[in-house]
């Protein structure tokens, strides 16, 4: 019997709807006919009586069958892409997204619509999980939302490549390329991915590629040039300004702005670095008679969602953000965005505007430029890197192993000190060169409870999947509540594949009759070949991580020579990604002002000699965690790594005492 046979035949359903419209997906010019169609399912569904800039021709690419990739500035209306085709096509829509509040917002739009659309993530409890995947596969489910990181789960990967994928639609393409500002080793699978699920066509959306990421984009797709729509970056309704301020006048310039009586009203993002900064800052406005809130990762979950809240429904509202808000938010009337801090790239600084103005109303961009932030940001690119020895003695550990290995990437980032997307990126750059290759993810854990009784469970069965299924509940361990199964044991006793135990589990789980919890990933690679010299390899690696850094360094002195811009600043900003523009914009700071904006240099900040004893006694006192002169730098400029994090050494007093002081200037001193 086969490993699926435990399963019951899933039906390959096609609504009615679909089925209008099967002749569309043959790959041929769409006909007149089929744009008809397009405008009609555009009105009906959407309430639209034309396509934006760029969408018709994304659009007549897929449904003629042809994967395509749309680069369409924020609110150029990306999702419309596939959200339409996944009306006309059959099977479902698979979107990829790192944005769950994204998700939510699009699905509630989409059902408002009468359109069955679902996300998978952490947040849903099983009675929604088994739901979703009841509708997936009985063919009801048109678009279906994840994350990129929901295809290390083994068993979404196995229900995923028994669905019929129409389109596997990929956003924030731009994290796929290891050229681009916001590189993820997890995209850089997805191309893998869609072929493994015998995707029928690809979508990759992106507001911020440059020529080249672009083209990174369409080569690992697998897109055609014709078929990768780039619109206009200019929106004429934003006026981007830059204001040179030094650190102790800042504040006062902010509150200056927002209490400016010939300011218009309207909702403002105030984008800062760090999480403290947000809090201060929200503090400082609130004292001066203006109703703001902050919004980081590390307030409680609740609390995000309730300033988000606040600030989506009011139409004067302050946040003070660190990148983590604003992606995905649908706000259109936000008339202002100020940079408080320095934004890290002009990648960043592009996607972070670009949340103002999307209802097409004059809105106002301003970065407060302060020299000083760019240390700041500096530090953090430099202590993103590991240590050269950190990486030889992950390279020695790796290949020492057995040719098939399972690791956990959270384990290996504690145990050698690299961050865990910097350990991640290694090795994606080691499968890349063909050292290793990547396998299926599995789960060590896998425990249940049931909810019914074990012969109700048996009842449904008959023969050998009754043999089978009560061989699998034998194999498990019952603690006080909760069964737990060795699945790879299991497997074993019961002469199967490893995937027909979680197979199985996964059944009786979307069947109602247990709830099942797995934790604990394991990451399964297979040696390919091995290096002629470890050392030589760990150093070429490390080399990369260090031309990663200089890259990030070269984004920070590009943000800053377009504040300095001597021209149209909006023409510049165009440019970087692709567009070029004959005509001044008319808006800018320099257009306004026919000059570049003179910008002061970083002053030079001192180590305070009472503080750096004070450093140096903590750290002999902790001489195990901040052995090395970079962990001991981290920890003063601020930076959190796995071994400060376990140490609990980010609560300290003298965390982040210097961040406003070179990191490799500590780094130098702390060695001598």
């Amino acid at each position: 019997m086969s490993s699926t046979s435990l399963l019951e035949e899933q039906p390959n359903q096609v609504s009615e709807t679909t089925a209008r419209y099967e002749t569309l997906t043959q790959p041929e010019p769409i006909t007149s006919d089929s744009l008809q169609l397009l405008q009609n399912t555009l009105a009906e569904h959407f309430g639209f009586d034309e396509f934006m800039p760029g969408q018709l021709k994304a659009i007549s690419a897929l449904i003629s069958g042809e994967s395509a990739a749309a680069v369409f500035p924020t609110g150029g209306g990306k999702s419309l892409c596939y959200q339409l085709p996944a009306l006309l096509l059959p099977g479902v829509t698979l979107v990829v997204s790192p944005l769950i509040a994204l998700m939510k917002d699009q699905i509630d739009a989409l059902t408002a619509k009468g359109i069955d659309a679902a996300r998978l993530d952490s947040t849903l409890s099983d009675e929604e999980y088994r739901d979703v995947i009841s509708r997936l596969r009985s063919g009801t489910l048109r678009i279906l939302y994840v994350a990129p990181e929901r295809f290390n789960n083994e068993r979404f990967r196995g229900l995923i490549e028994s669905c019929r994928i129409s389109l596997f639609a990929v956003d924030e393409a731009h994290c796929i390329s290891e050229w681009g500002h916001a590189f993820r080793p997890d995209y850089l699978k997805l191309a893998k991915f869609a072929q493994r699920c015998n995707a029928e066509r690809v979508l990759a959306l992106t507001a911020t590629a440059t020529p080249t990421v672009l083209e990174d984009i369409c080569r690992e797709f697998e897109i055609k040039p014709d078929c990768a729509v780039r619109t206009g970056f200019y929106r004429p309704n934003l006026h981007l300004g830059a204001t040179p301020v030094r650190n102790c006048d800042r504040d006062e310039l902010l509150i200056s702005r927002l209490k400016d009586e010939q300011r218009p009203p309207g909702a403002t993002i105030v984008y800062v670095t760090l999480q403290k900064t947000a809090e201060q800052v929200a503090k400082k406005i609130e004292a001066a008679g203006i109703a703001a809130r902050p919004y980081h990762a590390g307030l409680k979950k609740e609390v995000r969602a309730e300033n988000q809240d606040w600030f989506l429904q009011g139409n004067d509202a302050v946040i003070v953000a660190t990148i983590a808000f604003g992606m995905g938010v649908d706000k259109p009337n936000i008339r202002y965005v100020y940079h408080y801090n320095l934004p890290k790239s002009l990648e960043n600084y592009a996607q972070e505007i670009g949340r103002a103005g999307r209802d097409g109303q004059p809105s106002r961009c301003e970065s407060l430029v302060c020299t000083d932030d760019l240390r700041v940001l500096e530090n953090f690119v430099y202590g993103d890197t590991p240590e050269r020895t950190a990486v030889e003695r992950l390279i020695v550990d790796l290949f020492g192993r057995d040719e098939s290995f399972a690791i956990s990437h959270f384990q290996l980032s504690g145990q050698y000190n690299i961050r865990p997307l910097v350990l991640r990126t290694l090795l994606t750059y080691l499968e890349l060169d063909g050292y290793i290759e990547g396998g299926t993810p599995r789960f060590d854990e896998f425990r249940f409870k049931p909810l019914v009784t074990s012969s109700e469970i048996l009842g449904n069965f008959k023969g050998e999947r009754r043999e089978f299924v009560a061989g699998i509940l034998k194999q498990s361990k019952k603690a006080k509540v909760w069964f737990s199964i060795d699945v790879d044991s299991a497997a074993k006793s019961l002469n199967c594949d490893r995937s027909r135990v979680v197979k199985a589990l996964d059944y009786l789980s979307d069947r109602g009759w247990l709830d099942l919890q797995t934790a604990k990933v394991m990451h399964c690679y297979r040696r390919v070949k091995a290096p002629d010299d470890l050392m030589e390899l760990a150093g070429m690696l490390y080399e990369r991580c260090e031309h990663r850094q200089d890259m990030e360094l070269d984004r920070l002195q590009q943000q800053m020579d377009w504040f300095a811009q001597d021209g149209c600043q909006t023409n510049a900003l165009a440019l970087h990604f692709g567009d070029e523009r004959e005509e001044n914009c008319g808006h800018c700071q320099w257009c306004e002002s026919q000059q570049p904006v003179d910008l002061p240099s970083a002053m030079d900040v001192a180590i305070d000699e009472s503080q750096w004893q004070e450093a140096i006694d903590f750290r002999a006192a902790n001489a195990t965690a901040l052995k090395s002169p970079q962990e001991f730098a981290r920890f003063l400029c601020g930076i959190r790594s796995p071994h400060i994090t376990r140490n609990k050494l980010a609560t300290q007093p003298l965390f982040g005492t210097f961040t406003e002081v070179p990191f490799e200037q500590i780094v130098d001193r702390a060695a001598n």
